[in-house]
């Protein structure tokens, strides 16, 4: 499976990965954009979770979403609660003004955190437009078109592609994946920060991403 999985993401992961050896440099990081090339086909859906979670709900209601999904939607993901995509589509938004891109909730294509992954690995499986996005010269394309370098592995990829084909995703609410991290609020973005970060929902899963602290713990 390992090697397979390698075959398929290893000629894309230089887009986005900050250099070899680096964190998510690793095909590890890259398993859920591929996952349903690897698994029987007797497996249909997957839920791919961090570890650094902390569940208040029952893990059962993040599973019945599934049934939310509209036919075109392969994928469910919550959006990034930090400017991180703000920040890295600085250059194509410098050059586009009044793009989506980059943007808060709820109208802005924010980019997406890949703490929390419902995958309908059957529709991955039949979508002909998800499949056709796993190669290198389509990502090199889209990598150009929005002037784009990532470092953060598969929740890049899915923020890549969704700017195009934001159809192939399910915008799973932010109180599924409440990531808690806020170093982007004193590094430049202070006055953005709260367009982002602020989640009125009631809270089932807490990330404790870049090591925050999860009430409780």
């Amino acid at each position: 499976m390992a090697t397979e999985l390698h075959t398929i993401v290893e000629p894309m992961q230089r887009y986005f990965s900050s250099k070899q050896g680096s964190y998510y440099s690793d095909s590890l990081f890259f398993l859920s954009i591929a996952i349903h090339r690897v698994l029987p086909v007797s497996i249909k859906k997957a839920v791919m979770l961090d570890a650094d979670l902390k569940f208040m709900s029952d893990i059962k209601e993040l599973y019945s979403l599934f049934s939310d999904f509209s036919s075109e939607q392969v994928i469910g993901i919550a959006r990034e609660n930090q400017p991180v995509y703000r920040h890295t589509f600085s250059h194509y938004r410098s050059y586009n003004v009044g793009t989506r891109v980059g943007e808060p909730p709820p109208n802005g294509l924010t980019g997406f955190n890949s703490g929390v992954l419902l995958l309908n690995l059957e529709a991955m499986r039949s979508s002909n437009l998800y499949n056709s996005l796993l190669n290198e010269e389509t990502i090199e394309v889209l990598s150009t078109k929005y002037k784009f370098k990532g470092h953060l592995g598969d929740q890049d990829f899915f923020t890549l592609i969704s700017l195009d084909y934001e159809h192939l995703f399910y915008i799973l609410p932010c109180g599924w994946n409440r990531q808690l991290c806020t170093w982007w609020r004193d590094h430049g973005y202070e006055k953005e920060f709260n367009d982002y970060y602020e989640c009125n929902e009631t809270v089932s899963v807490y990330h404790g991403n870049c090591n925050t602290a999860i009430p409780g713990q």
